[in-house]
């Protein structure tokens, strides 16, 4: 029997369509309802690849034991995180303090009054297991709590909501000190050189940081953390090496084994990230193959024909049509006996050589392809991966240049697939991950000289300006031509920023026209970012506007980057970027009232916030260079991380380099230029 998710926009709502629990989309009917019938709400976040999601869904949330207890006794609210990232950041962080973890699923008990949290977790099995309570019993449990425990559930509420709804910022600092950059770089590094057990993750605000900040000290080489991040990257089995594209993560410490979800964001800021390593000097070629199959990856498997990017792929997949369930990382992995089978002993050599290989394999009798060294793969190494993506896809890849999308776990089972049964991928439009994609194609067609890579970030940006912004506002998602959910704050900011990538790709790639179209839009999506987003009494940017906020327990100013970066630590930077290619100086000051309002955070808590330090040292190093076209395109594709470009014909030199709103003497040739780019960095 369906409920009211069957007919939702969100693939992961409808996942839930058929659950016997009486589910509600979060709204002001649910909490009403609620409100109504006295019965706490239980939330319930995730969304549609995430693995442990999928399990508890064909688990507790499709036992019809549960389903009588939940719609009795609660009101059970679904939520999408990457529609309603707001509502998701808030009660993470509320289970993070209740039980010192979170992640998802995540799962909470609300007071339908306040909405506040009262109680939390994680996945919850059906039965004890783990070292969890089996569900039934946990709701229960904490049913008997809310209606016999009062005193106890009004002081964890009391608790949760001080620090919710404390300034939990930080106060505000009158000065910023150079000092703080230093220790936040440093912060930065101890991070992400941290060689600990347990799951590795891309964590690029971290990288990035880190990058940026290696003109500042110790150069880069192969013991270098950016660097090494950068290698574990492009050859470990987070990377698919067989067709493109980065998981979310590894679920170890050597970065072999995946969980096998493809996440749009993660690979467009690991695209970005990836070319200004080359474009900082570490030219391998392994570096240049990982993006190269990223963008054909792209290209195949998550662009629509409108020209925007698909949201994710799911982790699992169906080995055969007529499972109940599918398993996860099989669409990636090669049994022994398949790669006897699939190539010859001269290619089955080769392979072995390059990737590291055992007869039992590395993932469950199976293995995950991890490359033992970079440089470049011998002619018959290639040759293997493309007969085993072949065998994967159907085709070879030079003709397999379109790759359908399984848009749910029917059509997967249902279609005729030439190879292997697909991963179902999301295809929901995310303004904020596209923006991320876009900044990362436009860095690396500067990079790479790739026009190409420029024309997919260009299609793109055409999109977002032609069907999200409705009526005067900016709407974070797009299912199939019909928008939804207002943007939030990390929507705009990730948008502006991608709008001065493309600026600046088109100011340096020869043959791109109209540059400045992409900096009057950045400018006018600001000026409506500044009017609804922005704190006048505390600084800073809110994470949605007034209007959208009237259903959130708090209204929060994000600041600590996850795996996205936090749309503060952007946004400022790009009042940097934007006050240097406007010459518009009340950028520059909104940018410094920002910084000095996460002052104390930036002071205190460097380790939670690189994309704040990042922010910090575009506004300690603002670098503008005018030149003509064709020099910029040589400085262009070189790693000056707090640097803009500008095309200029009228100035009598080679080029000038402005630090700040100071302009240093006119350079007589690109050498010139580029020894003052390099002094002025620090």
């Amino acid at each position: 029997m369906a409920n009211r998710l069957v007919h939702a926009q969100s693939l992961y709502l409808r996942k839930h369509g058929h659950n016997p629990i009486d589910w509600w989309p979060w709204g002001s009917a649910a909490i009403a309802q609620a409100r109504k019938d006295n019965k706490p709400i239980f939330l319930s976040i995730g969304y549609s690849s995430c693995h442990w999601c999928t399990v508890m869904e064909g688990e507790a949330f499709s036992d019809q034991a549960v389903a009588d207890t939940m719609n009795q006794y609660f009101l059970p609210i679904k939520v999408d995180r990457e529609e309603r990232p707001d509502i998701d950041h808030i009660y993470i962080q509320a289970v993070q303090l209740l039980i010192g973890q979170a992640g998802w699923p995540l799962n909470v008990f609300l007071d339908p009054q306040d909405l506040a949290p009262f109680y939390g977790g994680t996945y919850f099995p059906l039965t004890p297991r783990y070292g969890r309570p089996g569900f039934l019993e946990l709701l229960r449990a904490v049913r008997q709590r809310y209606d016999q425990g009062k005193d106890q559930v009004e002081m964890v509420k009391s608790q949760i909501l001080e620090y919710l709804q404390s300034p939990g910022k930080g106060q505000s600092l009158s000065t910023l000190d150079k000092n703080m950059l230093d220790n936040g770089y440093r912060k930065a590094t101890s991070i992400l050189s941290y060689q600990g057990p347990g799951n590795c993750f891309p964590m690029i605000p971290y990288a990035q940081a880190v990058l940026q900040s290696s003109r500042l000290g110790a150069p880069l080489n192969t013991e270098h953390p950016a660097v090494q991040r950068g290698i574990n990257l492009v050859l470990g089995g987070i990377f698919d090496h067989v067709a493109g594209g980065w998981h979310r993560y590894t679920v170890d410490p050597t970065w072999t084994v995946p969980h096998f979800e493809k996440m749009l964001y993660d690979n467009g800021l690991i695209l970005e990230y990836i070319s200004n390593l080359w474009s900082a000097g570490v030219q391998d070629d392994s570096l240049r193959r990982a993006v190269e199959k990223t963008v054909a990856w792209l290209g195949r498997e998550m662009r629509s024909e409108a020209g925007y990017f698909y949201a994710a792929q799911d982790a699992d997949n169906f080995v055969h049509a007529e499972d109940r369930e599918p398993e996860e990382g099989r669409f990636y992995v090669w049994s022994d006996q398949e790669l006897r089978q699939l190539l010859n002993d001269a290619e089955l050599k080769g392979l072995e050589a390059a990737f590291d290989m055992e007869t039992n394999g590395n993932f469950e009798g199976l293995t995950v392809l991890q490359r033992l060294q970079g440089g470049r793969l011998a002619n018959g190494v290639e040759s293997a991966l493309d007969k085993l993506f072949t065998h994967r896809y159907g085709s070879p890849s030079e003709l397999c240049l379109k790759f359908p999308p399984a848009v749910d776990a029917q059509q997967a089972k249902t279609m005729n697939w030439p190879g292997r049964i697909p991963p179902v991928t999301d295809t929901k439009m995310i303004v904020a991950w596209n923006s991320l994609m876009i900044s990362g194609l436009a860095r690396a067609a500067m990079v790479f000289q790739e026009p190409n890579y420029g024309k997919l970030a260009t299609q793109c940006a055409e999109f977002i300006l032609k069907s999200q912004w409705v009526n005067g506002q900016l709407y974070r998602l797009n299912y199939d031509g019909q928008v939804a959910v207002i943007a939030q704050a990390e929507d705009y900011a990730l948008w502006i920023k991608a709008l001065l990538d493309l600026h600046q790709m088109a100011v340096s790639l020869p043959g791109e026209v109209n540059p400045e179209l992409w900096l009057i839009k950045a400018q006018e999506f600001q000026a409506v970012f500044d009017e609804h987003y922005w704190s006048i009494t505390s600084q800073g940017y809110y994470a949605t506007a007034a209007a959208a906020s009237g259903d959130l327990l708090v209204r929060e100013r994000p600041c600590e980057d996850n795996a996205i970066p936090s749309a503060n630590g952007v946004a400022l930077t790009n009042l940097v970027r934007l006050a240097l290619l406007a010459g518009d100086l009340t950028y520059l000051e909104r940018a410094e009232r920002g910084l000095q309002a996460f002052g104390q955070i930036v002071q205190e808590a460097p380790q939670s916030c690189p994309g704040l330090i990042t922010a910090l040292d575009w506004w300690f190093h603002p670098i503008q260079v005018k030149t003509r076209p064709e020099i910029l395109a040589q400085i262009a594709g070189q790693f000056f991380p707090t640097t803009v470009l500008q095309p200029a014909t009228d100035i009598p030199a080679v080029a000038l380099v402005c630090q700040g709103l100071t302009c240093q003497e006119p350079a007589t040739s690109l050498e010139t230029a580029l020894e003052q780019l390099a002094r002025y960095q620090s």
